[in-house]
């Protein structure tokens, strides 16, 4: 154990000796959390924050139909603005975010029994786009309900007077509906981007610090030193791994810092698990760090595999964006790789308050990966 530490110790001083090294773990880590987490706020940010969503609503002489869809727009969380006609200045500026455009006459269309046309456009992503036209299509099939009803009521043709009336008859069903286990919303924000910026950087400094290192060791003759020094091949191959593992765990340790003070972050009641968790991620990076350094010839070679390969399997698995927004194939594949089995797992104890035990697979298998490209890292090593 001895020159196990010894050669650890010694990796660890030399690692956070490089200014690569202390831009990549303690300044760069803030700057993404930042600058990610802001703008992946917008996943799930219109979705639940509460503020109602503006809107434009254009419609031409509307009649009385406009308050009964004021009023289930709103039951929506849209704020409708009524205007008569669009107004796009000579610039070709002006054009409201959320649109939603009626025939002209919309009562008197109504009334009469004829078809009226609506359109609805907006700028927002994809996945908010989704949302916002399932509430107008809500809304809208509201309304057509009471018109239906307030239109049988009575016998006579519809007035605003039949539908005040309906509207404060009480209403016989009431559908109550809520989440049948924990959290369900999708990760967003800070939320989605500290675990996932902490998963991502731990291993891209893993891949191109830790491995580099190995490389330039052994181009410069210093693994052949330690060759003819009294100090055995698994000593050696274990100190590698250990000072290896006690950077990824500054790493960590830092992001996990820095979330929690300087952005509010709320790591849920199973901060404990989520320690262990990490700590399995930490083996995993360390065992491919050494594992890449054993198998690269050149420094500058380790650093660009390992630039590489942490972009991809950061993409895969979840740690750029929330894994719940992607296509199936992508959910899929987010099972078949480790940084995928890590960001699910944080994000079951994090996001979903599923509980400790929720994340012990994920754990279990995280460690025989660390096992196994460890024991190929072993098997790969060499000292020239």
């Amino acid at each position: 154990m001895k020159n196990i530490s010894f050669i650890a110790l010694h990796d660890i001083k030399y690692q956070l000796r490089q200014g690569s090294t202390l831009l990549w773990v303690f300044v760069m880590p803030p700057i993404f959390f930042y600058f990610i987490g802001t703008v992946t706020g917008g996943f799930s940010g219109g979705m639940s924050d509460g503020a109602a969503t503006p809107m434009v609503v254009i419609a031409e002489s509307p009649g009385f139909l406009s308050d009964q869809i004021d009023k289930r727009l709103r039951d929506n969380n849209f704020a409708p603005e009524w205007r008569e006609a669009l107004v796009i200045n000579e610039e070709g500026s002006g054009k409201p975010q959320r649109l939603l455009r009626f025939d002209s006459h919309l009562s008197d269309l109504i009334v009469a029994g004829n078809k009226v046309s609506v359109t609805y456009e907006t700028t927002a992503s994809a996945l908010t786009r989704d949302y916002e036209t399932i509430r107008v299509q809500r809304s809208l099939y509201t309304v057509l309900a009471d018109i239906v009803v307030a239109d049988s009521r009575t016998g006579e043709p519809m007035t605003a007077g039949g539908l005040l009336e309906l509207n404060a008859a009480p209403r016989i069903w009431q559908l109550d509906s809520q989440p049948a286990g924990q959290r369900q919303e999708i990760p967003s924000g800070f939320e989605q981007t500290i675990p996932g910026i902490l998963v991502m950087f731990t291993l891209l400094v893993l891949l191109t610090s830790g491995a580099s290192m190995l490389t330039v060791e052994r181009n410069e003759g210093l693994l052949r030193r330690l060759a003819s020094a009294p100090i055995s091949r698994a000593e050696i191959v274990a100190g590698k791994w250990v000072g290896r593992m006690a950077l990824a765990m500054v790493q960590i340790i830092v992001a996990l810092t820095v979330g929690t003070f300087l952005f509010s972050m709320q790591w849920g009641p199973d901060i404990w698990m989520i320690l262990v968790v990490l700590g399995g991620w930490a083996a995993f990076c360390a065992s491919a760090g050494l594992l890449l350094g054993s198998l690269a010839s050149t420094e500058g070679q380790a650093a660009g595999l390992g630039v590489l390969l942490a972009n991809i399997l950061a993409a895969l698995g979840g740690c750029w964006w929330p894994i719940e927004v992607t296509p199936n194939w992508m959910q899929f594949v987010q099972k078949l790789v480790p940084t995928g089995w890590t960001m699910d797992a944080l994000h079951k104890l994090i996001s979903f308050e599923a509980g400790a035990m929720s994340a012990l697979p994920h754990l279990i298998t995280l460690v025989l990966a660390a096992l196994f490209v460890g024991a190929l890292a072993i098997r790969q090593f060499r000292y020239e």
